[in-house]
């Protein structure tokens, strides 16, 4: 379990985030969602450890993240930001092995290659091995940095949690990219994974999460199951815009209708 207590920040004068607690537990897909600047991306930088929060505790496992050793974190925590840069002409494969290596020291292993080539099978990435990074599109780079960061975790720890976080990651993908991506985060999912998203598009989110977590202006509003949680008052008061919730006739989960 991932545990945030009572996390302050400030940005000079401004207040980022107001006493947010949360927690996100293992083998549930958990989604952050609100409006631009409630605070959401920084909330995610700062469990992750990107950021230290003004006040208040992040805790991994019942252990607090400040004590947790960086190359340790490494092994068990992976992040893809909202706009990964890389200015560098590397190749796919080579962009894809940077996710191996907190778990070598001079040269990839064998595994280090195994698990790379089957991350980039996964993401139907093998024809674009030898292709530089840099001339891709939009959306075939957020493949490649998702392949990075599953490469980084793919194993299942002997022992603890391992941490997937996802920043935004459907933002360049087309519709049948950003199903296959969370599917693929899904099986991930077990008593060994806490997997947290922050994702702009809610009915996508709540065809997948197992946990929704609502931010505006740097508050948690609400949190909860989709089924519980969701309703069109919170929707009005997150997003500023009517809404209506209807059952999706494919599936019967909620779907959500906004007014123009």
């Amino acid at each position: 379990m991932l545990r945030a207590s009572g996390i302050h920040y400030h940005a000079g004068k401004k207040q980022i985030l107001k006493n947010v607690s949360a927690e996100f537990h293992a083998g549930e897909f958990n989604m952050i969602l609100g409006p631009n600047g409630s605070g959401k991306s920084t909330f995610l930088k700062i469990f992750s450890g990107e950021l230290a929060a003004s006040e208040g505790i992040i805790q991994y496992d019942e252990k607090e993240l400040r004590k947790i050793p960086r190359e340790t974190q490494a092994r068990s925590r992976a992040v893809m930001s909202q706009h990964p840069e890389l200015s560098f002409p590397l190749t796919v494969e080579e962009v894809v092995m940077m996710g191996r290596y907190p778990h070598f020291d001079f040269a990839p292993a064998k595994k280090d290659r195994q698990i790379v080539e089957e991350v980039m099978g996964k993401m139907d990435l093998i024809n674009f091995r030898e292709r530089n990074y840099l001339s891709l599109s939009g959306g075939e780079k957020q493949r490649v940095q998702f392949a990075r960061v599953l490469t980084q975790i793919w194993e299942r720890p002997e022992k603890g949690i391992r941490y997937l976080m996802l920043d935004e990651p459907l933002s360049s993908l087309d519709i049948s990219y950003q199903h296959e991506f969370l599917r693929m985060a899904e099986t991930f999912l077990g008593k060994d994974t806490v997997i947290i998203a922050i994702i702009h598009d809610i009915n996508l989110a709540i065809q997948y999460a197992h946990r929704l977590f609502f931010l505006k202006d740097g508050e948690l509003v609400a949190q909860g199951k989709p089924s519980q949680v969701l309703n069109e008052e919170l929707l009005l008061h997150i997003f500023s815009i009517k809404a209506r919730i209807l059952p999706n006739p494919l599936n019967g989960s909620p779907l959500i209708l906004f007014d123009r």
